[in-house]
């Protein structure tokens, strides 16, 4: 079992910034991808993603250029650094980890999701 803990959410004013972090733990040897999913009132939407290496590198149309996602894998940390905020991002922010590196942009493809961090975009 792998357990993700999601930190860093919060209010915000459109334009600001927050970073997320996302803290594995558990058996977390091996590479594994980790991806960034967030969902408001509906659908779940895929944000970012980022594999083992951090070669490749994964965003939602929606956030390119405001958002970046890095890694550091002596923490097993994974963060989500989102600059320029709008109220369109106010969501509850997960993120979930795959061993596999392919269709990273599709959540039916995780095995371990965190719990969620809110995060309030006011405008």
């Amino acid at each position: 079992q792998v357990q993700l803990v999601e930190s860093g959410g919060g209010l915000v004013q459109a334009g600001g910034s927050l970073r997320l972090s996302c803290a594995a733990s558990g058996r977390t040897s091996g590479t594994y991808a980790v991806g960034w999913f967030r969902q408001a009132p509906g659908k779940r939407e895929f944000v970012a993603a980022i594999t083992w290496s951090g070669d490749s590198i994964y965003y939602a149309d929606s956030v390119k250029g405001r958002f970046t996602i890095g890694r550091d894998n002596a923490k097993n940390t994974v963060y989500l650094q989102m600059n320029s905020l709008k109220p369109e991002d106010t969501a509850v922010y997960y993120c979930a980890t795959t061993a596999s590196s392919l269709r990273l942009t599709t959540d039916r493809f995780y095995d371990y999701w965190g719990q969620g961090t809110q995060v309030t975009v006011s405008s």
